[in-house]
């Protein structure tokens, strides 16, 4: 199912047009993907926006930093992803509510565990759907692009 999100993600974000659900599913099954792929992803997809469209979210002040992940949280979660969203939140890239939605979700999607690429992309896609319905998050965006694609870990300095 991952890859037919990144898939549609790929394929749509430089465009404001997303085509219907049917329409999405015959492309997908074209391109290969089965069909419960094909649904799941459409229905995190759907979860990804619905969450992304409230711009509060997004606006909250950061009262407390801190969090402890539930055991079914760290066997699912790689550690280098928990770090990597933490990093995020300490370098205000993300703030604590963006912070709880990407777990949720990555708790959401059906594997078994979710790597760093998978965070990555979690995040990426989230932050992208937060540029639309929240404050500009271009630089935001760009930094997790280049971080995505980037072979070196970030670093804060």
């Amino acid at each position: 199912m991952f890859e037919a999100l990144v898939y549609m993600f790929e394929n749509y974000i430089d465009t404001q047009f997303r085509p219907d659900n049917n329409t999405l599913t015959r492309e997908l099954f074209a391109a290969g993907f089965d069909e419960e792929d094909i649904n799941g992803a459409c229905d995190w997809f759907n979860q990804l926006e619905s969450m992304t469209g409230k711009p509060e979210l997004f606006q909250m002040a950061d009262a407390a930093n801190s969090r402890v992940f539930t055991e079914i949280e760290l066997k699912k979660i790689s550690g280098e992803s928990i770090g990597f969203i933490l990093f995020l939140v300490q370098a205000k890239i993300l703030n604590t509510s963006q912070r709880e939605l990407v777990l949720e979700l990555a708790m959401n999607l059906p594997q078994a565990t979710i790597g760093i690429e998978e965070m990555r992309w979690i995040v990426l896609m989230t932050t992208w759907g937060a540029s639309k319905s929240g404050p500009d998050k271009t630089k935001e965006y760009l930094f997790i692009e280049d971080v995505l694609l980037s072979e070196q870990k970030p670093t804060l300095h």
